[in-house]
């Protein structure tokens, strides 16, 4: 069925469902600084992510070690960008994520370099590999910057923890 659609379709379909996740990302990141943080919420992202990579079950989606590793790469370094704008604070004796403007720009400058990634290499590779490899960018990206927040919320959970005995 996905052969009968021709590739510049798909490849249109794709990138405007991930602007569009993209822009749900930033609502729910609005919503989710008005909310204590908590180890589940900062968890279950990645966790829930990692399904995704049931794609490399098919053959379609296989991407060669090479591309792999170059994928990885790139979300080790937009990660840092990420991990660099997600500072918590305590508030009223809870933690919270503190809102930053600076991740909205972040966020919609990598969702840009990644679509125009897309595009462009759209020519070379086929729909399958090239969501594979986004994929493995997106989900190496997520899993530095979650960890990262994890670990800071367990440094403000503890101070929390000692202000009170």
């Amino acid at each position: 069925m996905l052969s009968s659609i021709p590739s510049q379709f798909m490849v249109i379909g794709s990138t405007v469902a991930v602007v569009f996740m993209g822009i749900m990302m930033m609502i729910v990141r609005a919503k989710s600084s008005k909310k204590p943080a908590s180890v589940k919420k900062i968890i279950i992202p990645p966790i829930a992510m990692s399904t995704g990579a049931f794609m490399f079950c098919f053959d379609y989606f296989r991407v060669p070690w090479t591309q792999v590793l170059e994928a990885v790469i790139a979300g080790l370094i937009f990660s840092t960008v990420l991990i660099a704008t997600s500072k918590f604070q305590i508030v009223d004796n809870d933690v919270y994520l503190k809102p930053s403007k600076a991740f909205f720009f972040i966020l919609i400058g990598l969702l840009a370099i990644r679509t125009v990634a897309k595009v462009y290499l759209s020519g070379s590779f086929h729909l399958g590999e090239l969501g594979g490899m986004f994929f493995l960018l997106a989900f190496s990206m997520i899993v530095p910057w979650r960890i990262a927040m994890l670990i800071q919320y367990k440094k403000l959970e503890k101070q929390l923890h000692l202000q009170h005995n």
